[in-house]
């Protein structure tokens, strides 16, 4: 009976962590999108660094002032050996994702991150060595010929920005799957992660932002009808952007990556209607009938996972029954 009232809990937790991460995500998107298109402000690596900005002054009023989580104390070593190679794949998937948001409209870019799972597998049975069910792999079959197909028939198709999607879906899974060994292996919650990952970041995209876009952004401050309003508008995407940082790390902490990753292409439905019901992006029969595809093969990529699990429990469980069973200084030949 406890077991199972745990069960639910945890069900329930991972829910509630996907389902405020997809409207965090979506609205960040969105408001993005609106900053490059509307507000006429068309500077990525800025944008990021805004970000990045908020979520550590977010970060530290949490935990320094608010004190709502404590600080889990880490070595300067393990900061650069551990945290540091996160932080600069989150900012290259960040700054990916801006980018393309800036050439590409909002539904196409979320097409094309629905190739994460893909990747997110396919680095983890390369670089980890994790063994995935024939199932599974059939699953990415659908997943990619979607894509493929949404992206020849895409009426505002933009090389660099697929590119820019492409890559990111890379840096994603990279992310993801670093993330997920940093917040289960070392016991590191999500708060902390972004208050040791986001001054990192900040370090890494501050200086080419001043390089590439200042000259920029100081002409666009002196050209801009409505300054003010528009700042507040990008220093609010900002707050949210904390916010989502904050859920990223929350729901890898509370699923797995693959897991993760799936549930963030179920909400591209929701992102694709959203965006076009503000920007009004034209989408072709054949674009529809590619998302049709892909969607599919998320379901079937969820499936399969959910019935490998019982499979991997009960694995471990008789490798843990046959591990007691040995008496004391029998080394079993398997270690």
């Amino acid at each position: 009976m406890e077991e199972s009232v745990v069960f639910q809990w945890s069900v329930f937790r991972s829910l509630l962590a996907i389902l405020q991460w997809w409207g965090f995500n979506v609205t960040v998107i969105i408001m993005n999108k609106w900053i490059f298109q509307k507000l006429d402000f068309k500077f990525p690596l800025t944008v990021s660094c805004v970000h990045f900005i908020c979520s550590s002054i977010g970060a530290y009023v949490v935990i320094k002032v608010l004190k709502i989580k404590p600080l889990i104390v880490v070595e300067s070593e393990d900061r650069w050996r551990r945290i540091f190679p996160m932080s600069f794949v989150f900012c290259i998937n960040i700054v990916l994702g801006n980018v393309s948001l800036r050439f590409i409209p909002v539904s196409f870019m979320q097409t094309i991150k629905s190739f994460t799972p893909a990747t997110t597998v396919v680095l983890q049975w390369l670089v980890w060595r994790k063994y995935f069910d024939w199932r599974i792999w059939a699953s990415l079959v659908p997943i990619v010929g979607g894509i493929l197909l949404t992206s020849v028939t895409e009426l505002s198709f933009n090389m660099f920005g697929f590119c820019a999607a492409l890559f990111g879906c890379l840096a994603t899974s990279t992310k993801t799957i670093l993330a997920e060994s940093l917040l289960h292996g070392y016991k590191f919650d999500s708060i902390n992660t972004v208050y040791y990952m986001a001054p990192f970041a900040t370090m890494i995209l501050g200086l080419p932002a001043i390089l590439v876009e200042g000259s920029g952004v100081i002409n666009w401050f002196y050209t801009h009808e409505d300054v003010w309003s528009a700042v507040i508008i990008i220093l609010c995407s900002g707050l949210l952007a904390f916010c989502l940082n904050f859920s990223i790390f929350y729901v890898i902490h509370s699923t797995t990556a693959v897991t993760f990753n799936v549930a963030g292409n179920l909400k591209v439905a929701f992102a694709v209607l959203v965006s076009w019901m503000i920007f009004r992006n034209p989408i072709s029969v054949m674009n529809s009938v590619g998302m049709r595809h892909y969607t599919c093969g998320m379901y079937l990529l969820w499936v399969c996972e959910a019935l490998a699990l019982p499979a991997a429990s009960t694995a471990r469980n008789s490798s843990n029954t046959q591990d007691s069973e040995e008496p004391d200084g029998v080394t079993s030949p398997c270690k």
